[in-house]
């Protein structure tokens, strides 16, 4: 439930900050392909635990099922406009990598000139080459840097900081430009690679992963700054962090470990001295701790101001309409205050008030009521015909007949 409520928060944030681009008139290909490939995942993530959780009543298609359609539909968001193993391996980096570098694009435009304006092209990409180098010296000394900062922070940092929404902010916006610095002198490295980075799959699908995390993670602190004030945000912002954190550190380190081409063993170790300069030691980030995980699952479990800021976008059906996730939602109140009478009773050794027992009582009908799996008696109107025989089926009692062979009926 921890994993949900941080992957739903991240999710919900980025999608904020989606919708105010479009908003803006704004079609950015590259974070629209992040968004796209990351919450399509997260949003797979969350629905196959619900399956854990509904357990049977989530694979019996009815009325009661409310978890049915929703994970029968995910492949198709998965796989449209391109599969997310396509856009992770090589959309986003594909595009980005030079669309996204602040000289790139004018040195391969230089590239384009006409025979007629060859002088000012050799002027325009011998000027942009040196910018890019030098863009590429700046990355390797922010990286450094700020990974030694961040280090620091990340080690002097008490585990309940995240409660003060100041130091939380404060915190991880520091983490994110360092992380960032790594990405930028990663993708620098990329270069060398040539037109051979569009073979390379691997290395670019772990460039995505790490970009995505650290995007996300920004909307999410942007998302934070916008509802500050919910009860126990924190903590759910802090979960989703240290996790995107984790994420990005993770990629980062495999890319590091992995880089292909001829110069990749040049190329792996400075972007090793780089990211992380002092080993295991500058990889700080680490899964959030069982003890958030614990708080942020209560939040997520019992009747909080977070499930409400989740219930906000989330249909509400009429009372005595037939809506699982209505009286789910409305079901949790109750359950929640006669769980709290039976262990009052059970604490006083008393008996229950007439209040307490209709309270219970309700409680039970309604628990009952949702624990219900759809069951039907036949599979489809067909069967419910008369004399109905399955296709499979037709023609046995013949051949049974047929054959040469005592039944085990007669055999016994």
């Amino acid at each position: 439930m921890a994993h949900s409520g941080s992957d739903g928060l991240i999710t919900i944030a980025g999608g904020d900050v989606m919708n105010a681009i479009v908003d803006n008139h704004e079609a950015p290909m590259v974070i629209s392909s992040i968004m796209k490939q990351n919450c399509t995942e997260r949003g797979r993530r969350i629905i196959e635990r619900g399956m854990d959780i509904a357990a049977g009543s989530a694979i019996c298609l009815g009325d009661k099922n409310y978890l049915g359609n929703a994970y029968m539909s995910l492949p198709i968001a998965i796989t449209v406009e391109g599969a997310n193993i396509m856009t992770r391996s090589f959309q986003v980096i594909g595009q980005g990598l030079t669309r996204c570098h602040p000289h790139m694009v004018d040195l391969m435009m230089a590239l384009q000139l006409p025979a007629s304006e060859e002088k000012k092209g050799v002027r325009i990409f011998t000027q942009q080459f040196h910018k890019i180098v030098r863009h590429g010296v700046s990355n390797l000394g922010y990286s450094l840097s700020r990974g030694v900062g961040a280090t620091v922070d990340t080690k002097l940092r008490s585990k309940k900081a995240y409660r003060n929404g100041d130091k939380l902010l404060e915190y991880h916006e520091k983490q994110l430009l360092r992380l960032s610095a790594n990405f930028a002198l990663t993708a620098d490295l990329c270069f060398s690679l040539g037109g051979r980075l569009k073979f390379e799959e691997l290395l670019m699908g772990r460039l995505t992963d790490a970009m995505g995390a650290i995007f996300l993670g920004y909307a999410t602190l942007h998302h934070y700054q916008r509802r500050r004030g919910i009860k126990g945000l924190e903590a759910v912002t802090e979960h989703a962090m240290l996790r995107l954190e984790a994420e990005a550190q993770d990629a980062l380190k495999a890319a590091s470990d992995n880089f292909p081409g001829p110069l990749g063993g040049l190329a792996s170790t400075v972007m090793k001295v780089g990211c992380f300069p002092l080993g295991n030691l500058t990889r700080p980030y680490r899964q959030p701790s069982d003890e958030l995980t614990k708080e942020v699952s209560t939040l997520m479990t019992t009747p909080s101001e977070i499930r409400d800021m989740f219930e906000e976008n989330v249909y509400i059906a009429p009372e005595g309409a037939m809506h699982q996730i209505s009286d789910l939602i409305r079901a949790l109140p109750l359950c929640m205050e006669a769980d709290k009478i039976a262990t009052s009773l059970r604490r006083d050794k008393r008996q229950p008030s007439s209040h307490e027992v209709d309270i219970i009582a309700r409680a039970d009908a309604v628990r009952d009521a949702l624990i219900q799996v759809d069951v039907f008696k036949h599979a489809t109107a067909a069967e419910a015909e008369p004399g109905y025989v399955r296709p499979a089926l037709l023609g046995t009692e013949e051949r049974l007949a047929a054959l040469n062979r005592k039944r085990f009926e007669e055999a016994a």
